[in-house]
């Protein structure tokens, strides 16, 4: 028996329920993963919410997308993207719904290794983040000797979007408030707070002008100022403005209208494990709950500064 979360209700975090049942065993092309570590998204307690639909049908519904742990289990044929897959291997598994579990089967498909330069909980934080930040990189396109602004750059994907860009050889000036601005700068970016006088303070510190941005907050103020700073707007990408593509700039996400980018963040394991494994790239852990905290641990990701990476323990 594996233990795990889920909503009875559509509602807030008060719904969750941990519960009880039995793992299947692999099929062909699937394996058993003992997790060691759970990732926890906004978009994890978006779900339940009902603000992404509210079909009875779905419940109770499984919660999470993506663990960290060891395969305990293959199946016939289980290949995963970077080959073969056997008990004892330690592994990411994303996405993969119903995260929030103790033991889980699932598609070798969404497993790849685990770099041992990569705690368990960091590991475990790295997929969702790092994809939607390559997304959005790949996207803006800034290379080599050119000048990124990152806002929200102390977020789950703003640091991960940093240290991708820094090893990309782009000079990064990322917004944050003012007590995340140290754990900017740790990663080669210069920090800048957010708030009034902020298009003034981006100017400064970047008299050569800024060439691309990527926005991770979403706020009125980040995208008012890159329009004033960047003219090519297809160079503004932003993951949650979807109330301002009517400026030209790129959205990218699950919502209407936006790049859904399926390709570049099945792919982006590779560039993100590779990273890893080079050192250039650390995934924060913020905060840690234990697996029967999930609905507190959701509590606090929608306060909406979690300082990095929040993760559930089992």
């Amino acid at each position: 028996m594996a233990k795990r979360v889920v909503a009875e209700a559509y509602g807030g975090p008060e719904v969750l329920s941990l519960t009880e049942s039995d793992v299947p065993p692999p099929g062909p092309g699937e394996v058993t993963v003992r997790a060691m570590a759970i990732g926890t998204n906004p978009v994890d307690y978006k779900l339940y919410s009902g603000a992404m639909g509210d079909d009875p049908a779905a419940l109770p519904m499984p919660v999470g997308q993506e663990l960290a742990g060891v395969v305990t289990a293959a199946g016939e044929d289980a290949e995963g993207p970077a080959g073969p897959l056997s008990p004892g291997t330690d592994v990411i598994a994303f996405p993969v719904p119903g995260a929030y579990a103790t033991e889980l089967t699932v598609p070798a498909s969404s497993v790849v290794p685990k770099p041992p330069e990569l705690s368990w909980e960091a590991a475990a934080g790295l997929m969702l983040a790092g994809g939607t930040a390559v997304h959005a990189l790949t996207v803006v396109g800034a290379g080599e000797g050119e000048t990124l602004l990152i806002h929200g750059a102390s977020g789950g994907v703003g640091l991960l979007a940093v240290q991708i860009a820094v090893a990309d050889g782009a000079r990064v000036i990322g917004t944050a408030s003012e007590r995340r601005l140290e754990s900017v700068e740790r990663y080669g970016a210069t920090a800048i707070p957010y708030g009034p006088g902020l298009l003034e303070r981006v100017r400064e510190a970047a008299p050569g002008g800024v060439d691309a941005v990527v926005d991770t907050s979403g706020t009125r103020e980040a995208i008012d100022a890159s329009l004033e700073l960047v003219p090519d707007r297809a160079r503004i990408v932003s993951i949650l403005a979807f109330d301002r593509g009517d400026t030209g700039i790129k959205l990218i996400g699950a919502a209407p209208n936006a790049d859904s980018g399926t390709e570049i963040r099945a792919n982006a394991w590779r560039r993100l494990v590779e990273l890893a494994r080079q050192g250039e790239l650390e995934v924060v852990v913020a905060r840690r709950y234990s697996l029967a905290e999930a609905a507190e641990a959701h509590r606090f990701l929608a306060e909406g500064h979690p300082g990095g990476k929040v993760v559930l323990l089992p």
